[in-house]
C-alpha cells in the first residue's frame, strides 16, 4: 500500500472506528478529484468522517445545514455595494473552502441544490457575470437521510451524476461499538488526531493519480461494462460517458492507494458499484423483481469478461 495513503487512513481510523473500507473510498474520491454522497441514517458518523478527513488532510472546512430556507447565494456568495469605494464587492459563500460538508442536501429546494452544479463540475462560482475560482483541492461531501421523505427534495439525476461515489457508513459492528464507547468516555478523538499532509501534498497526490497507467484492454473493459448497463433490460438509463470517466478516475485512485502505478481489472471491479449505482435508473421490471441497482451491477460484473491483467496480491 502507498505509505502516505496508509498513514492518512490510519489517522482517520482513530476517529472512524471499524469503517476502513468507507474511509478508503472517501480518500480515493478526493484523490480522483471527485465528490462524495453519504446516504445513511443520522448518527452513523457522517459529519465526524468529513471533519476528521479535513483535519488529517490539512484542508479548510466549512459546513452548511441544508434547510428549506437556504438560498443559492448562501452557497455561491453575492455582490454588495460598497459606498466608500463606489463599487460592488464579492462576498464569498460557504463553498470558498477546501472541503464542504453539505448536510442533508435533500432537505433544501431544487434551486439551491442546482447552485452546487457549477461549483462541483467547474471548480468555480459565477456571480453577476464574474467567475471566482475555488481553492484547490476542493471536495463536496454531501449527506442525505434515506429514512423519512417529509420535507425532502430528490436530487436531480444531473446532480447525482456529479458525485464520484455514493456510499453508506452503516452501523458499527459489536466490537467497534464497544471501542467507540470506550474511547469517548473522557475525550473526543477528534481533538488529538494529527495532520498528516498539507493541501499542496494532496494536489501532488492527485497529479500522481492522473499518471496511473491504464492499458487499452482496461479501457475496453470499462467501456464494455458501461455499454452493458445501457442495454440491460432492467435498466432504463445506463452509465453515461461521464460515469465511465468517473469509473476510470476512481479505479486509478484505488490502484494508487494500493501502491501501484498501473490498473488491474480488480480496481474497476471493487469500485464499480460505488461509482455507478447512483448513475443508473431502473425500469419497473427491476422493481417488480425486487432488484436493486447494486444487484444488477454485480450481475453485470459476472457477465462481462475481464482482461487478464493480473490480480491484486
Amino acid at each position: 500500500m502507498n505509505q502516505k495513503a496508509s498513514q492518512i487512513l490510519d489517522e482517520i481510523e482513530k476517529v472512524i472506528i471499524g469503517k476502513r473500507h468507507v474511509v478508503e473510498r472517501v480518500l480515493m474520491a478526493i484523490l480522483s478529484e471527485g465528490h462524495v454522497l453519504l446516504d445513511d441514517v443520522p448518527g452513523t458518523g457522517k459529519t465526524t468522517l468529513a471533519l476528521s478527513t479535513s483535519r488529517v488532510l490539512g484542508m479548510d472546512y466549512h459546513r452548511i445545514q441544508f434547510t428549506p430556507d437556504v438560498v443559492p447565494s448562501d452557497i455561491t456568495g453575492f455582490s454588495i455595494y460598497n459606498k466608500a469605494s463606489d463599487s460592488f464587492e464579492f462576498k464569498p459563500g460557504v463553498v470558498m473552502t477546501n472541503l464542504l460538508l453539505a448536510d442533508e442536501i435533500n432537505r433544501t429546494s431544487s434551486k439551491t441544490q442546482s447552485a452546487l452544479l457549477e461549483v462541483m463540475e467547474e471548480g468555480q462560482v459565477t456571480v453577476d457575470g464574474v467567475s471566482h475560482p475555488l481553492p484547490k483541492p476542493f471536495v463536496v461531501i454531501a449527506t442525505q437521510n434515506p429514512v423519512g421523505s417529509a420535507g425532502t427534495q430528490l436530487l436531480p439525476q444531473a446532480q447525482l451524476d456529479r458525485f464520484m461515489i455514493r456510499i453508506s457508513m452503516g452501523y458499527p459492528d459489536f466490537a467497534s461499538q464497544v471501542n467507540i464507547l470506550r474511547d469517548r468516555q473522557r475525550s473526543n478523538p477528534l481533538e488529538t488526531i494529527a495532520t498528516i499532509v498539507q493541501r499542496e501534498e494532496i494536489l501532488d497526490m492527485q497529479q500522481e493519480v492522473r499518471m496511473v497507467h491504464a492499458e487499452d484492454s482496461i479501457l475496453a473493459y470499462i467501456t464494455a461494462l458501461a455499454e452493458e448497463t445501457r442495454k440491460n433490460p432492467m435498466i432504463r438509463l445506463g452509465v453515461s460517458p461521464r460515469g465511465a470517466l468517473a469509473l476510470l478516475r476512481m479505479a486509478k485512485a484505488r490502484a494508487y492507494v494500493k501502491g501501484r502505478d498501473f490498473l488491474i481489472p480488480e480496481d474497476i471491479q471493487r469500485v464499480f458499484c460505488d461509482v455507478c449505482a447512483h448513475r443508473i435508473i431502473l425500469n419497473p421490471k427491476a422493481r417488480v423483481a425486487e432488484k436493486t441497482a447494486e444487484d444488477i451491477l454485480r450481475e453485470i460484473l459476472k457477465h462481462v469478461s475481464s482482461p487478464d491483467n493480473g490480480r491484486e496480491k
